[in-house]
């Protein structure tokens, strides 16, 4: 095939394109220029999309002998994923910014226009494992991206390429170095890419501004106040601004957030604990929405939240029943459902997080009733 390998600059991307090449295919390496201002260096493991990762990806390119082109999505980036992380956060949900680029830029603009140029199909280098239509976590299980990859659609998935999830970190590592692969050692990126400085609250306080509310507990009391709702997410335990521990000597947890009166809730441990999970925007990577009740795995975090659960469509969302309950639950996250296979757990589809209950919501009037 004619493939397109997306090179971020990083061992994983190259290393993919590498393996794309071996299996025959016609292989061209893009770098997605993404930020505002790409002259930025990045430091250590922090930030992304900067000159020095450019440069990486294009001496990546060399090695392997295919040919490389800088692409500037960065007009496209800020608006679908860096305003959409903004709005979210101003609407007192948590989102996942991974999440958003791969759904609407590696796989949606990045795909669109690979295809318009008659290439077959995007390559990347995340964990994650894909076959026939059939979306696996990764073998290692510590670096498996299925989660922020649960976005994606049927039809992206059918020219999705991820040559590195069947193969452990350490072993990716080795493979690029015995390529002569400059990046073997590169550290990974953390945190959010289009935050170097890896302070969010500084940087979405520089962009939504001061909207000071209240902190107030179950019985209404107002512990605190604050610059805004930005600031916090659901079980959040520092950086609430409070003088002290509940009287009970225990921590207080956020648990809950109302953007329009900016008033947010704190609460004990136990008032964190959720049994059931509504959610909008279902994407099901067979392509439809399955039949009654689903049997599966839910996760509502890349890394943890994860219980066995009761899945329906509902609409053009989901409900998710949990059989143990969860905590730390958020608007504005994904619930990605899995079936367990020993082969490794499939994704069956995903939905954005928009409510959640401690009790277990069994049927559509409890559910608006709970709303």
């Amino acid at each position: 095939m004619r493939v397109l390998a997306a090179m971020s600059g990083g061992v994983d991307s190259a290393v993919a394109a590498a393996r794309a090449v071996d299996a025959g295919h016609e292989v061209v390496g893009v770098h997605l220029a993404l930020s505002a201002t790409p002259g930025t260096l990045r430091t250590g493991s922090r930030g992304c999309c900067s000159k020095e990762d450019a440069g990486d990806a294009r001496r990546a390119a060399d090695v392997l002998g295919i040919p490389f082109y800088v692409w500037d999505f960065a007009d496209r980036f800020k608006e679908d994923v860096i305003d959409d992380f903004v709005a979210a956060y101003a609407a007192g949900e948590t989102p996942n910014p991974c999440l958003r680029c791969n759904e609407k830029i590696k796989f949606s603009a990045l795909a669109d226009r690979a295809v318009a140029l008659g290439f077959d199909a995007v390559v990347t280098g995340h964990y994650a494992r894909l076959e026939d239509g059939v979306l696996r976590r990764a073998v290692d299980a510590d670096k498996d991206q299925s989660y922020v990859l649960a976005v994606l659609t049927a039809q992206q998935l059918s020219r999705a390429m991820f040559p590195v999830g069947d193969t452990p970190k350490p072993q990716i590592r080795a493979e690029a170095a015995e390529r002569g692969l400059a990046v073997a050692n590169k550290p990974d990126s953390h945190d959010i890419c289009f935050i170097p400085s890896g302070d969010t609250r500084a940087f979405l306080g520089a962009k939504i501004g001061i909207r000071p509310g209240a902190v107030v507990d179950a019985d209404g009391q107002v512990l605190a106040r604050h610059e805004g709702v930005h600031g916090f997410t659901i079980g959040q335990r520092k950086g609430l601004g409070l003088p002290g521990p509940a009287a009970d000597g225990k921590p207080r947890y956020v648990t809950g957030i109302d953007p329009d009166s900016g008033t947010v809730h704190v609460g004990s441990a136990e008032d964190l604990r959720v049994h059931t999970v509504e959610a909008e925007r279902a994407i099901w990577t067979s392509g439809s929405a399955p039949t009654g009740s689903v049997e599966c795995i839910a996760q509502v975090r890349a890394h943890g939240g994860i219980a066995p659960a009761v899945a329906e469509a509902v609409g053009d969302g989901l409900i998710v029943r949990l059989r143990e309950p969860l905590t730390g639950v958020a608007r504005g996250q994904a619930v990605v459902l899995y079936r367990p296979d020993p082969e490794g757990d499939v994704v069956i589809g995903s939905g954005t997080i928009s409510g959640t209950a401690q009790e277990l919501i069994t049927n559509e009037a409890e559910a608006e009733a709970a709303r």
